[in-house]
């Protein structure tokens, strides 16, 4: 009875850990704010003025420092010609002419638009990797890789819910 007892306890407290660390990103990542320039962002906004304007998706992304789920996005599979914006404050970010299907779920680029983005270095989860954020509004967009395609070798990893699109004129 006792190592009964033993095992549904050790495996109810397991369930319970991996939902907590499942949820952990959108329940107590740092504010994206976190680095930003000693001058502060071209774009502010209250973090209740963030939740009026963003959905609960994105602002968990954008401002949180979430990740989407894979292929949950429309963005990752738009190829028609135009611009990928941020979601926050409309800067542009992306070329359509850069983005490339990296088979991993999220829209993927392999240079953004000169002045567009900033990175920092993100230790979460154990281990390193390059945080791209808006350098206008400083909203999370996502992380990027050494693994990508010619010319540059990078892979910008974006979270869609993170940017909008605008087609190009015809």
């Amino acid at each position: 009875m006792q190592s009964r007892r033993r095992f549904l306890f050790t495996g109810t407290a397991a369930v319970a850990a991996l939902a907590a660390v499942s949820r952990w990103p959108r329940l107590s990542a740092a504010p994206a704010d976190a680095g930003q320039p000693a001058g502060g962002f071209e774009f502010t906004r209250t973090n209740a003025q963030w939740r009026q304007m963003l959905t609960p998706e994105q602002y968990m992304v954008l401002r949180g420092e979430g990740t989407e789920r894979p292929y949950s996005s429309l963005l990752n599979v738009e190829h028609r010609a135009g611009v990928f914006s941020c979601a926050g404050c409309r800067l542009d970010l992306f070329s359509s002419r850069t983005k490339f299907d990296s088979h991993t779920g999220w829209p993927s680029f392999w240079a953004p638009l000169d002045h567009a983005v900033a990175t920092r270095e993100d230790g979460s989860f154990g281990m390193v990797r390059t945080e791209v954020h808006c350098r206008r509004c400083g909203g999370h967009l996502g992380h990027v890789f050494d693994d990508g395609p010619k010319p540059t070798g990078l892979r910008y990893c974006m979270n869609g819910v993170a940017m909008n699109f605008t087609p190009a004129a015809s």
